[in-house]
């Protein structure tokens, strides 16, 4: 406990509003969340120590590596791998409960495999790409995020799946990612079991980061007959994101401490000053009517799919209010679907809306953090509408002198509005 919180607690039982039995609590509270944060640290460095000792086991190898005999490189490609397996088990059997015993080795065991496998390729030259790779490597890392218990290799494992559906979706001789839907499903219970016990650490959030940022990469890859309608798939998956983010399990935690909220906002202003500009609506939909198999596209099941699931999350969260009450990216799901139809037809009509729906989504969260005293949604709101008005530079020919003008305006403006809040915070306190 800090010399701070000791002094105060002693002046506290100098002065009588403590008594002893209170403040010997209050010494146990803070003795306790030292407690925690040792440990976390410790299980930091196990973490990065396991990957250094992984990578300069590897670099001293690669140094020698031509003049060892096929039989020694063999061995010196299972060596770490079989390292590793040793220090898990001791883990396991010796070190039973120990999150940083278990992380480490469970780590130095999943980069372990990965060096295996590109080691026994070279050696004898088995063929092969980045893909096969990162799937294979995936596979085996998989029953260590269950074995060991390791949360760890659990994002490894995200990241390396997320790459590999990269790897097979996007780019020339594309194919769509099926293998990607049960591999990030196997990993689901690892992050429900985190929910459950560990909801306020580090670990579960970093969890709800890596597969949102996963799901939002990969769906990408599912583009292939009317690539137009992604743009209602990802409005649609932001939506259902934004949505989740303000259930009850995960509306009261903090702003940074939500993806699902932050990023489903973010990517929702994002799609609306896109559709805020004349240009977009006049290239990309010129000849969306001309393509066929509309039913056999993937891209519209795959928005009906997640268009279904975000109007049954708000049916179930809609609460009694007035309309004007209602968070524009709450019903962002159904607004994109009637502005991407209306632009299919009238460019200049679905850009001057793409502008009041942008705008709009700036007021409110300025409204919005001001009314709650919140300075994350107040800048929000002030950064939606300063984005709203760079991107009008592009549609229209300003001088520079007025352009100079309004970013000077943006800049006292957000001056202002932070002052304010801050002020009145103060004066509450």
């Amino acid at each position: 406990m800090s010399r701070k919180i000791v002094k105060d607690l002693n002046e506290l039982l100098e002065a009588g509003i403590l008594n002893e039995e209170i403040a010997e609590k209050i010494q146990a509270y803070y003795d306790s969340k030292k407690t925690d944060s040792g440990g976390r640290l410790t299980l930091i460095f196990s973490v990065l120590g396991a990957t250094l000792v992984g990578l300069g086991i590897i670099l001293i190898l690669a140094h020698n590596w031509d003049n060892l005999s096929k039989p020694i490189k063999t061995f010196f490609a299972f060596l770490p791998m079989i390292i590793g397996q040793l220090a898990c088990g001791y883990s396991l059997f010796k070190k039973k409960g120990n999150r940083s015993w278990a992380e480490g080795s469970a780590v130095f065991l999943f980069f372990a495999v990965g060096a295996a496998i590109s080691l026994i390729s070279q050696i004898y030259h088995i063929e092969g790409d980045l893909g096969s790779f990162l799937l294979t490597w995936s596979l085996l890392g998989l029953p260590l995020v269950y074995l060991m218990p390791s949360s760890m290799v659990s994002l490894l494992y995200i990241g390396g799946i997320t790459w590999y559906a990269v790897e097979r979706g996007y780019g020339y001789r594309s194919s769509m990612p099926y293998l990607y839907i049960p591999l990030i499903l196997a990993v689901v219970p690892h992050y429900f079991g985190l929910w459950k016990t560990n909801q306020k650490r580090n670990f579960f959030n970093f969890h709800s980061w890596f597969l949102v940022a996963s799901i939002a990469i990969v769906l990408g890859t599912i583009s292939d007959d009317i690539p137009e309608l992604m743009w209602i798939a990802y409005t649609s998956l932001f939506s259902l994101l934004f949505l989740l983010g303000k259930s009850k399990f995960l509306d009261s935690k903090g702003l940074f401490a939500n993806p699902f909220r932050l990023l489903g906002a973010l990517g929702l202003i994002i799609i609306f000053i896109i559709s805020s500009f004349n240009l977009f609506w006049e290239e990309a939909f010129d000849h969306i009517f001309e393509k066929s198999g509309l039913l056999k596209s993937s891209e519209f099941w795959i928005s009906i799919l997640f268009t279904g699931l975000a109007t049954y999350l708000f049916i179930q969260k809609r609460e009694v209010q007035s309309l004007l009450k209602i968070n524009p990216l709450s019903i962002a799901f159904f607004l994109y679907p009637v502005l991407f139809f209306i632009g299919i037809n009238n460019s200049i009509i679905a850009a001057v809306l793409g502008n009041v729906i942008a705008l709009t989504i700036g007021l409110y969260y300025i409204n919005f953090g001001t009314d709650n005293d919140h300075l994350g949604y107040l800048n929000l709101g002030l950064l939606t509408i300063t984005a709203l008005i760079i991107s009008r530079f592009f549609d229209m020919d300003i001088s520079f002198v007025l352009r100079g003008l309004l970013f000077i305006g943006l800049g006292v403006m957000f001056f202002i509005a932070n002052f304010r809040l801050v002020k009145r915070r103060n004066q509450e306190n």
